[in-house]
C-alpha cells in the first residue's frame, strides 16, 4: 500500500467495463493514483462541490471479480459506501434503453438443486443501503426506476430462453439483469459496516438484439446516464456524523464527529473530548 494516507470522507465506485469506468472518470476532476501492495489502482479525487473523496476502481466482469475488489477496497480505503455503476439488460418492457435502474433488492439467481423432481430454487438477496436509497431517491425521482434486478453470471440475450423463463418465474420482481451486483454486495454485506447500491442504465433489451443495439450506441449513452445517476446520488449524500444545519448556516462547511480529537482548521487538538471535524480537506498528496 502506498505510504499517503486515502483521503476522508470517501466513497468507493466500481465499474466492470472500460467504457463504464471512463463514464464516471470523465465526471471527476484531478485524480490520483493509488496502488495497492497487490497491484490494484485507484483513482482517488475530491468531488466538486460536495465533501466526498470518489475512490474509482475497475473490477473487471462478473460476481467473483466484482466481490474480490469490493472487498479489498472496502478493507484498504475504508470507504463510507460503495456504489457500483454499469449497463445492465432490460427484463420488463416498461424500462427501455437508456433509462437507469437503482436496484433496491439483488436476486442471485442461479442458486439452487438440481433434483429429479427439477431444479429447486434456494435464492439469495441482499437489499439496498436504506440511506443510499434514500438519497438516490432524493436526487433522481421518478426519473429512475427503483426495483430490484437479476445478477449471475451470464449474459442473457434470449427472452425466450430457460434462464429467462427462470428469472420471470422465480424473480419476477426484477426489472433488469447483470453480472456484478451480487458480488458486489454480498462483501459489503459480509463487511459488516458499508452501505452499498447498484446503479444501472439500460443498454439492450436482453431480447436476442444485443449486438443491434449495442451498434446503435446504447452501451455509452447508458453508462453515461448511469454515472450521472451516481454522482448526482452523492451530492445528496450526508457523511456520516454530518451535522446538517437550518437556514442560513446550512451554507457553512458541514462538520461531522472526529472521536476523541479535532482538527480546528488543521490544528489538531488531542484529549478525551467531543469534537468536530471540519470539511475543509486538502488535496490528496502527490504519488
Amino acid at each position: 500500500m502506498p505510504d499517503t494516507p486515502v483521503p476522508d470522507p470517501i466513497v468507493a465506485i466500481l465499474t466492470a467495463l472500460p467504457l463504464e469506468y471512463e463514464a464516471v472518470h470523465s465526471r471527476l476532476g484531478d485524480l490520483r493514483t493509488y496502488v495497492h501492495e497487490s497491484g490494484t489502482r485507484v483513482k482517488v479525487g475530491q468531488l466538486e462541490g460536495t465533501p466526498w473523496y470518489v475512490g474509482l476502481v475497475r473490477s473487471g466482469e462478473k460476481a467473483l471479480n466484482a466481490a474480490v475488489l469490493t472487498e479489498r477496497v472496502i478493507t484498504w480505503l475504508r470507504p463510507q459506501a460503495v456504489i457500483f455503476v454499469g449497463v445492465a439488460g432490460s427484463l420488463k418492457k416498461d424500462v427501455g434503453l437508456g433509462d437507469v435502474v437503482v436496484a433496491t433488492k439483488v436476486h442471485a439467481y442461479q442458486g439452487g438443486k438440481q433434483t429429479p423432481e427439477g431444479f429447486l430454487v434456494r435464492p439469495d438477496a441482499w437489499h439496498a443501503s436504506h440511506r443510499l436509497e434514500e438519497a438516490a431517491f432524493d436526487a433522481l425521482g421518478s426519473k429512475a426506476h427503483f426495483k430490484p434486478i437479476a445478477a449471475g453470471d451470464i449474459v442473457l440475450d434470449d427472452e425466450a430462453s430457460t434462464i429467462a423463463a427462470h428469472i420471470r418465474k422465480h424473480y419476477n420482481d426484477a426489472v433488469a439483469v447483470e453480472m456484478e451486483a451480487n458480488g458486489v454486495v454480498h462483501a459489503a454485506h459480509l463487511s459488516g459496516r458499508v452501505d452499498a447500491i447498484i446503479i444501472r442504465g439500460i443498454s439492450d433489451l436482453a431480447n436476442g438484439l444485443k449486438n443491434e443495439a449495442d451498434v446503435s450506441g446504447s452501451q455509452p449513452r447508458a453508462a453515461a446516464n448511469a454515472a450521472e445517476a451516481a454522482i448526482a446520488t452523492l451530492h445528496k449524500l450526508e457523511p456520516i456524523g454530518a451535522t446538517v444545519l437550518p437556514g442560513p448556516a446550512a451554507m457553512e462547511p458541514q462538520a461531522h464527529y472526529g472521536g476523541d480529537h479535532y482538527d480546528n482548521r488543521h490544528s489538531v487538538n488531542y484529549g478525551p473530548v467531543t469534537g468536530k471535524v471540519v470539511h475543509n480537506y486538502p488535496p490528496p498528496p502527490q504519488l
